[in-house]
């Protein structure tokens, strides 16, 4: 018939073949089984299950359709992971490339798919192209595998057999860049994957043709944060850390232009959500103005004070010293992270409506135009290069242990009120 095609074809042409090649083996209805029920159905007396499968494929060789049914075969043994069978079907001229007529996936995307790393390497070792992307979706095997935490070892044993941990799709999406946007930080969260990736080797600054960095999952997802219960912020917000951390460790840099993909950028602007976060962004050694352009494009001094203003106008009394205190915290540790205070020109804050606090923002932002003219000192400076030694995060744990008298201690560490040791936050 045809003028059938797709699904069709293999309901009218090869359907049967491969019922009898399924029959064969002890599987009745791959559809309703679970991939446990039909493993151990081919356990029971498998050297004859095979035997009788040889003997199959023997008689049916010369059969039409028998490469469609054979391949389709393969398709539906390496969704359950039995690699005895799936050897046999190779053997007999199944087609790799064969593609499934509804989703398009060869065997290679199933098996990663099922989480199958045995079959994946068999096919790979068979010939299988590893790095192939399916029809629709533009998916590699690695990028499934990268989008589940529970396909951890096919995401390790593909990269063990060489996948390409860079290549991208059309849109210029890595296999990181799909695992972290998979990740909604509360139910999914792939942070081994990431870890996997990028000990791979995968290229911190992917970036897609939209402009979609690795740091524009954790933008979105901290701004989740203000819609959900406390719980699930909390959840989100470990997230964000755990995979901050895994990115700067490797090279990433958060304050990159543009501002809107900028992480440090956006936890300046929101330092009373993301003051946790933001403070190891700064201990980590987090530029705190544009890395590209310098203060010129942004400058974290200017939207600290611009944000504690804008706080200050709205909060309460007891609200207002949390905001100051880290407002003042940010300012030390921006202040302690280079030897020379760079601010944008023109610094200006307006502080109408910070009522009672006005004079403590317009001194705190007189005192960042001092230190800008003038000369940095030796203890300044001592402390700027003692701190960057002992980056990264955390910074004031490492010198609180270090063997020195406690006054010298004291002037390293940025803060010694409680918001220095609330490590819990992070």
């Amino acid at each position: 018939m045809p003028f059938l095609h797709g699904f069709r074809r293999i309901i009218f042409e090869y359907q049967p073949l491969v019922n009898e090649i399924l029959g064969a083996l002890g599987i009745q209805d791959p559809e309703q089984l679970g991939a446990s029920d039909n493993s151990s159905s081919l356990l029971v007396g498998e050297s004859e299950k095979l035997l009788a499968l040889n003997g199959l494929l023997e008689r049916h060789s010369q059969s039409s359709y028998y490469k469609e049914g054979v391949s389709y075969s393969l398709l539906k043994v390496a969704e359950l992971g039995l690699v005895p069978p799936a050897k046999i079907l190779l053997h007999y001229g199944a087609d790799l490339s064969f593609e499934d007529p509804v989703t398009y996936y060869t065997v290679l995307h199933i098996s990663v798919l099922r989480n199958q790393p045995e079959m994946v390497e068999l096919l790979v070792q068979s010939g299988a192209d590893i790095n192939k992307r399916d029809r629709i979706h533009e998916s590699s095997p690695l990028d499934l595998a990268s989008e589940e935490s529970e396909r951890l070892p096919c995401l390790q044993r593909l990269l063990e057999l060489g996948a390409d941990v860079n290549a991208a799709d059309k849109n210029g999406k890595t296999a990181l860049l799909h695992a972290l946007a998979s990740s909604d930080g509360v139910q999914i969260h792939n942070i081994e994957n990431i870890r996997l990736l990028l000990e791979g080797g995968a290229n911190v600054k992917a970036t897609t043709k939209d402009y979609d960095t690795v740091f524009s999952c954790i933008i979105f997802l901290l701004g989740e944060t203000m819609g959900c219960d406390q719980e699930e912020a909390k959840l989100i917000n470990h997230f964000c850390f755990r995979v901050s951390q895994l990115l700067m460790a490797h090279g990433a840099d958060p304050s990159e232009c543009p501002s809107h993909e900028s992480l440090t950028h956006t936890c300046l602007k929101s330092f009373k959500l993301h003051f946790p976060l933001l403070r190891f962004l700064l201990e980590s050694g987090a530029s705190y103005n544009c890395s590209l352009h310098g203060p010129s494009c942004w400058s974290g001094f200017h939207i600290v004070l611009d944000r504690l203003c804008s706080y200050l106008r709205t909060c309460g009394d007891c609200d207002s010293m949390d905001l100051l205190q880290k407002a003042e915290y940010v300012l030390d540790l921006m202040i302690a992270q280079s030897p020379q205070v760079k601010l944008p020109r023109n610094f200006e804050i307006n502080t109408v409506g910070c009522s009672t606090h006005a004079d403590k923002v317009a001194a705190m932002h007189q005192s960042l135009i001092q230190l800008e003219h003038s000369p940095p000192t030796l203890k300044h400076l001592c402390r700027v290069f003692i701190r960057q030694r002992l980056q990264p995060w955390p910074v004031d744990v490492k010198v609180k242990a270090l063997p020195l008298p406690d006054r010298l201690k004291w002037y390293l560490l940025i803060n010694h009120s409680s918001l220095s040791s609330n490590e819990e936050d992070l």
